[in-house]
């Protein structure tokens, strides 16, 4: 499920009238009385076609508004995962990226090795976050009232 932006997520949205895309290809739909549509750029894919600064940009951007658009509750542990989770499918599209370009086998052994292990954890971050779908309850419970 995914929840309202934050309202700090609203004013930057905002700061951007006039224009429909963020940086990073975040694209941003307003409607009057609404709150805004954050819709995500296209996948990330390692191609030839640009040189590798541009694919390292584009896998960049990609990952920006994944963790921009994480669907974020409030409790830090769902939070941090569900950032997580586009933060190393980040890692994995620059290691792609790489391994079109480099010949070095210590590099080509070292992207191959982050986009297996990235691979694992996004898969016991997914698998986290649908045992704990909501806020854990607060750790500061209030004090009980004794009368």
């Amino acid at each position: 499920m995914k929840l309202p932006l934050p309202a700090f997520m609203l004013a930057a949205l905002a700061a951007t009238a006039g224009s429909n895309c963020l940086a990073g290809g975040v694209e941003v739909s307003h409607s009057h009385g609404q709150t805004p549509v954050v819709r995500q750029p296209e996948p990330f894919v390692a191609s030839t076609a640009k040189p590798f600064a541009q694919r390292m940009d584009d896998a960049m951007a990609v990952m920006d508004a994944g963790m921009r658009a994480a669907a974020m509750n409030g409790d830090p542990d769902h939070d941090f995962v569900a950032m997580m989770i586009p933060h190393h499918q980040g890692a994995i599209d620059m290691a792609k990226a790489l391994l079109l370009d480099t010949r070095d086998p210590e590099l080509r052994n070292l992207a191959q090795g982050i986009i297996t292990d990235q691979q694992n954890e996004i898969r016991l971050m997914q698998a986290w976050l649908a045992r704990h779908p909501k806020a854990a309850p607060s750790l500061n419970p209030a004090p009980a009232h004794s009368h």
